[in-house]
């Protein structure tokens, strides 16, 4: 039994400790691995774009509230240097759904078993979305704050780093 609450505790810090490492104006940790479509994707390869990252579902009704609003508004803005990855954390038996649904986006899919993004820490709730500017650097924090973004938000926070 004490063993098991050293290693609760071991857990619980290790995740405190990466939710604190993600502090907005300090570099994004990187994403890397394969995106649905097969092709490697790594976040440090895009420095020079600004990159929002999205973790949604397809059970989940205010993520898929918000991927047209996220649709248009990089439409919008990819000449100008917008990239948009949306991770789905959906479970292996979900996953057809999900590509489905991404069939009517033209941002970049990935789902969560083939992609690392660990130093983001454990993805407790969604949508959770990450916005890194050109340089690589974290600007909004998907686990604090809102965790719905919506057209003011977008315009807020990432056009002024296009």
């Amino acid at each position: 039994m004490v063993i098991l609450r050293i290693l609760l505790f071991i857990i619980a810090l290790h995740s405190s400790m990466a939710i604190a490492a993600l502090e907005v104006g300090q570099a994004a940790p990187n994403i890397e691995g394969h995106l649905v479509n097969g092709k490697p994707f790594n976040l440090s390869a895009n420095k020079g774009k600004v990159v929002l990252v999205n973790f949604w579902a397809s059970w989940c009704e205010p993520c898929r509230e918000e991927m047209p609003i996220i649709e248009a508004y990089l439409r919008k803005n990819k000449a100008k240097g917008l990239e948009v990855l949306a991770i789905s954390m959906d479970r292996p038996s979900d996953l057809e759904q999900a590509n489905k649904i991404m069939e009517n986006y033209s941002f970049l899919s990935a789902d969560k078993k083939h992609i690392d993004f660990s130093g983001y820490g454990r993805i407790w709730r969604i949508p959770s979305t990450f916005i890194i500017d050109k340089q690589g650097v974290l600007k909004k924090n998907g686990l604090t704050g809102d965790p719905q973004v919506d057209l003011k938000i977008l315009e807020e926070a990432i056009t002024p780093l296009l």
